[in-house]
């Protein structure tokens, strides 16, 4: 399981997680790590904010940010990226093409390579001592 989604389930899961409204897990010097429920997704499934942020000149500054869907896999919850913001490179993407609140195309390219971001993320996260401080 993916090291954010095992953080969910160490802080009481996706219900725990829905009535909170947010987790914040620090540790030691790293940025903390901001996530946060956000309602249904473009897909319909639970969707999620997983961050890291910093201020600069008075702004909040996404460091990355990372909208996912959380949906049932065949065995276990897998994360299914929906954006990708980095403010300090001016980056903003999104996979699903949205026309009146329905998706009308899906960026394959960019889901599989968020895909693998995610996978690289939660492993630095988790050697970074996220996991353990959760």
């Amino acid at each position: 399981m993916n090291t954010i989604l095992k953080i969910i389930e160490k802080r009481g899961g996706m219900d725990s997680l829905k009535e909170a409204g947010h987790i914040k897990v620090e540790s030691g010097s790293y940025m903390p790590l901001s996530i946060d429920y956000l309602g249904k997704g473009p897909n319909g499934f639970d969707m999620i904010s997983v961050a890291h942020n910093y201020i600069q000149n008075g702004d909040v500054m996404a460091d990355p940010d990372m909208q996912v869907e959380v949906a049932q896999g065949l065995k276990e919850l897998e994360l299914h990226p929906v954006t990708f913001q980095q403010d300090g490179l001016g980056l903003y993407q999104e996979v699903y093409e949205m026309k009146d609140g329905k998706v009308t195309g899906i960026r394959l390219r960019l889901k599989a390579d968020l895909r693998k971001f995610l996978r690289t993320w939660g492993t630095n996260l988790r050697r970074q001592g996220f996991l353990a401080a959760a």
